[in-house]
């Protein structure tokens, strides 16, 4: 779904002043979540700002929000992920994060960390400059404050931009892209999956302790009790999956059914990321490349483009169409074969029925409609062939060699 522009306005400072007075102007019928959501931005952003320096406040232009439910595949696809949109960078894990004892000792239990913690944390990641071209954020957002504190970081980051829009500072401060990626199981899978990750892990970690070879995983709570996995279910569909959807109407958002087996979920994603230039290049820069058409355009009816002109050479130019058909048939097509199993052949011709407006158009459909691949590039020599020795002038003929080069499928030659 297309990003829509948010339109909030920033000062220079981008957040506003915290002093009681101005509390007060706050509408009280706010939810409490973006009150504190605004709490918590407010406070994170001047920090890092007093910190860095506005010009330095450079957060990716590519965002990748992988969110799901527990045992979902997000780990397992997040490689996957960063190949298909060219991401070098580590994903952030949030939970890696927050490795505090506190931390742990709730993420143990099934539960989340505070918010104030999160969003401070992973802003401070996604500003370092690893991050700058792309990266995806494995956890966050979690609950509808950190669902607020995104939004907020749109509109800062689209501010941004505004401001040096006349500097040479732009080229830091690129139009955001934001995608939402939701990989979905239900409960009893969920379950399943955790359970089944905490017998590997046990596995594994006594072929480690063994044999001294490997590392060993992490022995999560959750992986060995049915009840602690079934809470931890519970709290992402109670606490988290209302807010991922909430932002379906503001960002990219894909929903990935992740039950089905790896090839199929990643196919799925492959799907969602595919590049699409008016959702990522700039409004300017795609107004100036839209009147080129795309490939996906050109090859929609080609056959049936290529049946309507050869049926009209037949019709309105047999002459020429035939005097083609016949030069491909016996000059050329016996250069082709000689090359079956290479696949690949270069002839070159200075045969005159060439200068005929449409023959080289008849050349390449001829091929195209056979089964092969043709291009023809121009090559002019300067012959000379008269020289005046009082001037030192020199007279050329023009010479005119055709290049045809035909490629198709080429014999597997079979080895003993």
């Amino acid at each position: 779904m297309f990003a829509s522009q948010r339109t909030t306005a920033y000062s220079r400072d981008l957040v506003p002043d915290l002093n009681p007075s101005h509390l007060k102007k706050v509408d009280v019928s706010m939810d409490l979540e973006v009150k504190d959501a605004q709490l918590i931005f407010n406070s994170a952003w001047k920090e890092l700002e007093a910190e860095l320096g506005r010009p330095n406040m450079r957060f990716p232009k590519e965002l990748i929000l992988l969110g799901g439910a527990p045992g979902s595949g997000k780990g397992t696809n997040t490689d996957f992920i960063r190949q298909v949109r060219d991401i070098s960078a580590a994903p952030i894990v949030v939970s890696e994060l927050l490795d505090t004892p506190e931390a742990q000792a709730i993420k143990a239990s099934g539960g989340m960390v505070g918010d104030r913690e999160v969003v401070k944390l992973v802003f401070q990641k996604l500003l370092q400059p690893e991050h700058r071209d792309g990266a995806i954020l494995d956890g966050f957002p979690r609950t509808k404050v950190q669902v607020e504190c995104l939004k907020m970081l749109y509109d800062a980051m689209i501010q941004l931009r505004r401001e040096y829009a006349d500097s040479p500072e732009l080229v830091h401060f690129k139009q955001p892209t934001f995608h939402i990626m939701v990989l979905f199981v239900d409960e009893a899978e969920a379950i399943a999956r955790q359970l089944k990750r905490g017998r590997q892990t046990i596995a594994h970690n006594e072929e480690v302790n063994k044999t001294g070879v490997g590392q060993l995983w992490e022995e999560r709570p959750t992986d060995f009790n049915e009840d602690l996995a079934r809470n931890r279910y519970r709290v992402f569909k109670e606490k988290t999956y209302d807010a991922l959807v909430s932002l379906k109407q503001i960002f990219h958002y894909h929903f990935i059914n992740a039950q089905a087996s790896l090839d199929v979920v990643q196919a799925n994603i492959l799907d969602e990321l595919e590049y699409q230039s008016s959702l990522e290049l700039d409004p300017k820069t795609f107004h100036t490349l839209r009147k080129i058409k795309l490939a996906s355009e050109i090859v929609q009816h080609a056959r049936r483009d290529l049946v309507r002109r050869l049926d009209q050479y037949e019709m309105e130019q047999p002459g020429v169409f035939h005097q083609v058909v016949d030069l491909i048939e016996l000059k050329m097509m016996p250069i082709v074969l000689r090359h079956a199993i290479s696949g690949y052949a270069n002839i070159n011709s200075e045969d005159p029925i060439w200068e005929e407006p449409d023959a080289l158009a008849m050349l390449i459909d001829v091929f195209s409609e056979r089964g092969f691949q043709a291009s023809v590039d121009l090559t002019r020599h300067n012959v000379p062939i008269r020289f005046d020795l009082k001037t030192g002038d020199i007279e050329y003929n023009q010479k005119k060699v055709y290049r045809i080069r035909i490629l198709f499928k080429g014999s597997i030659i079979r080895r003993g």
